[in-house]
């Protein structure tokens, strides 16, 4: 342990030695550039033991929304001491904060816009450590903070490498841009968070408030969306349950309630996308 703490390295890495410290990477850089391959190229350079696993890299552009809730949906499903990288940011270059956030059992790196802290916060939020600017590169590009500044430190986390090595604590930092659902005269007000591939409509409203109006498989829902028609859709425990093309609501495998269809997809059906608020109440 002597030796650890003198080439300042924490017990992840004798986990490591066992088996492989785990880089996931979640961006919005999709799949047709280099993009990826650099970041990957410049973790495995750095940290060769590393088992990188991609999350996903097909985030709307530019959706920190999207990008904070499945940060927050993948991460309690890895191996203690997973480092996660994400980095979906509009604001590169600019006056925003490079981060690290130490979590029970995970460390998030990215940019200081909110879309890691759902995922700490779901996991036990410890410690917040903005990267010390004499740890960064002697040089780096402007527009790929990805490659040139996170990779590196998320390379040097997986290795071993405590966060306070590498940055300073601090209580400043953009909160979650996850939106929390609300009870509002009477009725629930909440929002679209994400539209999978299905097209299902995943919203910030969660099991507690629809047991609240006593909500339960079989009722009749109630769903407003904005300068929209109300529709009455029924709540149900799983997709097949409804009539193919027949608009349903249920919780999705988060723990959240959907919006979707039986086969086909909701978010064409009602033209809805990520951001719009709905309103659910019993009908």
């Amino acid at each position: 342990m002597l030796i650890l703490k003198l080439l300042g390295l924490n017990k992840r890495f004798l986990v490591g030695g066992l088996g492989r410290p785990v880089v996931s990477l979640l961006t919005d850089f999709g799949l047709k550039d280099s993009y990826v391959a650099e970041m990957k190229a410049v973790i495995l350079s750095l940290c060769p033991r590393a088992s990188l696993v991609d999350i996903t890299h097909e985030v709307e552009p530019f959706n920190l929304r999207a990008a904070a809730y499945l940060l927050s949906r993948a991460a309690p499903w890895f191996p203690r001491g997973t480092v996660h990288l994400a980095i979906v940011d509009p604001g590169v270059g600019g006056g925003r904060k490079p981060l690290i956030v130490e979590a029970e059992g995970a460390v998030f790196v990215g940019p200081d816009n909110g879309i890691l802290l759902p995922a700490a916060r779901k996991l036990g939020l410890k410690r917040v450590y903005e990267i010390r600017s004499e740890k960064l590169p002697k040089r780096f590009t402007e527009v790929f903070h990805g490659r040139d500044i996170f990779a590196p430190t998320a390379a040097r986390l997986a290795c071993g490498v405590k966060p306070s090595s590498l940055g300073v604590e601090t209580s400043e930092f953009v909160e979650e841009v996850i939106p929390q659902a609300k009870i509002l005269e009477g009725k629930i007000r909440g929002e679209i968070v994400y539209a999978d591939r299905f097209g299902n409509l995943v919203t910030n409203i969660g099991r507690k408030l629809l047991e609240a109006f006593n909500v339960k498989p079989g009722s009749l829902l109630k769903v407003s969306f904005k300068e929209r028609k109300a529709l009455t859709v029924r709540f149900l425990q799983a997709y097949s349950q409804a009539e193919v093309g027949e608009l349903l609501t249920l919780i999705g495998s988060w723990g959240t309630l959907e919006v979707s269809a039986n086969q086909a997809k909701a978010s064409e059906k009602l033209k809805v996308g990520v951001g719009e608020e709905l309103w659910v109440e019993k009908a």
